[in-house]
């Protein structure tokens, strides 16, 4: 019995996607960005309990990876497609207005493209047991839903121009689709054991992010993106 335990984990990040869609769909990014990260939590400890109880399996692996791919697929590319769209896009309109700015939405989507193509090749890359090879796909999730909420809350009116300026997004879609997908080595927030002198890096970042979360709130969690990425890079052992 204990063998399914975590994959009922990670079909509660698997739940939590499916609702978020729902939610992003209607433009509600506070409840779909809510249920995103309640899914990523899933999704951590569904690992965490594996490895807890050793029943770690091919079955996992690949549910963990179908999960994954609503959570932090199929959710950032719908909220990049209404960010595009700026909540004017109406689908019954569509076919009456054949321009740039009507297929522009769909860029969007690109995002669900490269998450699904990261998720097809970290199942079968071995180097990625012990750390990451490219952003993972809930990095990626949890900068895209950030950004509507920055949008809505952040007092910097140049950052939320910015986040309305398409060739911005622009720009984010891409880069976000290539940093998935580079031959970029990240460290993982994953503890073997807790000691200071082998964890210097990962206690290093959590700390820094803590202070970055309680002085920017929702404008820390690009940046702390960025911040891990860059960290990584610096960190990575030079061959």
């Amino acid at each position: 019995m204990k063998k399914h335990i975590p994959n009922l984990i990670t079909l509660g990040n698997l739940l939590c996607g499916t609702i978020a869609t729902i939610f992003a769909v209607q433009g509600d990014f506070e409840a779909a960005g809510l249920l995103v990260v309640l899914g990523i939590v899933f999704d951590f400890f569904d690992g965490f309990v594996a490895r807890l109880l050793n029943v770690s399996g091919e079955l996992g692996k690949q549910l963990d990876s179908l999960a994954d791919m609503v959570t932090s697929g199929v959710v950032p590319g719908i909220i990049m497609f209404n960010l595009f769209a700026d909540k004017q896009f109406e689908i019954e309109n569509f076919t009456d207005n054949f321009t740039l700015s009507a297929f522009l939405p769909f860029f969007g989507l690109i995002l669900t493209l490269g998450a699904c193509y990261r998720l097809a090749k970290f199942n079968i890359d071995t180097r990625q047991s012990e750390s990451f090879i490219g952003l993972p796909t809930p990095a990626m999730s949890l900068f895209v839903i950030s950004l509507p909420l920055i949008q809505e809350y952040s007092d910097i009116h140049f950052v939320q121009n910015l986040i309305s300026n398409n060739y911005f997004l622009i720009i984010i879609t891409l880069f976000l689709t290539y940093l998935m997908n580079a031959e970029i080595p990240l460290f993982s927030l994953k503890f073997k054991e807790y000691s200071i002198k082998n964890n210097l890096v990962k206690y290093l970042f959590l700390l820094i992010s803590i202070l970055i979360i309680i002085t920017l709130q929702f404008l820390s969690i690009p940046l702390i993106i960025a911040f891990y990425v860059i960290l990584s890079v610096i960190s990575s052992p030079q061959k």
